[in-house]
């Protein structure tokens, strides 16, 4: 159960469903704070100080901003620049960042210009989307070659999924409706249509034009406080963690 909101770019009838679940203000549309640091020393550490040259950061599905503001101490005189698919989410993300516009995940649909991009965060979205596969070529686009994808993305075989699925219970973070939880632990349904491994994420990404880098774990705020510690000691082994941060370069 991942707190990111999903990003599609659903078109049709068949997505109004999607559609009006994505702009409802009650789904939440911020990562956790641990995670988003992470990811954000892992982004500071790529691209090091403003001061060799500011460089120009896009966080592709910004949602309320959070994420982007947790990073921006981190990521002092280089630019940030948010996009998102809601507007409700947009309306919120502009009381974090200086910077904040709409746009899509496929057809080209971001505002941006091919290469004009130093990294991407994509914090938690490629689980909500229809289409990952263009969700990843819209990225290489606005990358400049070398440049930074941060992404994160909860792992189907987090340490505890594995147990439940022994046991025959849904894994936490992975929904078969938008109206309910159905046979898994958990109360808050964020809309999430595809999981992966790590092998999987790195197997993907590296498909779609990039080199991964590094794959480090994060833990998971809606673990049990007597299971945190366990959940943290997890991340030292990213095939086991709860979150996976990914980070790759545009070849």
């Amino acid at each position: 159960m991942t707190t990111a909101p999903p990003r599609g770019t659903p078109h049709g009838p068949r997505d109004h469903g999607l559609r009006d679940f994505y702009e409802d203000p009650a789904v939440p549309v911020a990562s956790g704070t641990p995670r988003s640091l992470r990811q954000a020393r892992m982004l500071a550490a790529a691209l090091g100080p403003a001061a060799s040259g500011p460089r120009t950061v896009i966080d592709i599905g910004c949602g309320d901003g959070t994420a982007a503001a947790t990073a921006a101490p981190l990521l002092a005189g280089h630019h940030v620049v948010g996009v998102d698919w809601s507007q409700d989410a947009l309306r919120r993300a502009h009381t974090r960042l200086p910077y904040a516009v709409r746009g899509e995940l496929t057809d080209g649909g971001l505002p941006f210009r091919a290469a004009c991009a130093d990294a991407v965060l994509f914090s938690e979205v490629v689980e909500h989307l229809v289409d990952p596969d263009a969700a990843l070529d819209e990225i290489h686009r606005i990358l400049r070659p070398g440049g930074h994808l941060m992404l994160s993305t909860p792992n189907l075989a987090a340490w505890y999924n594995r147990a439940l699925l022994l046991a025959g219970v849904q894994p936490v973070f992975s929904e078969v409706s938008l109206r309910a939880i159905h046979g898994r632990p958990g109360s808050e349904v964020v809309g999430h249509l595809r999981l992966c491994t790590a092998r999987a994420l790195r197997e993907f990404v590296t498909a779609s034009g990039f080199e991964v880098v590094r794959l480090r774990g994060a833990p998971f705020h809606g673990v049990p406080r007597p299971l945190r510690p366990l959940d943290r000691l997890a991340c030292r082994a990213p095939s086991l963690a709860s979150i996976l941060l990914l980070h790759a370069r545009r070849t």
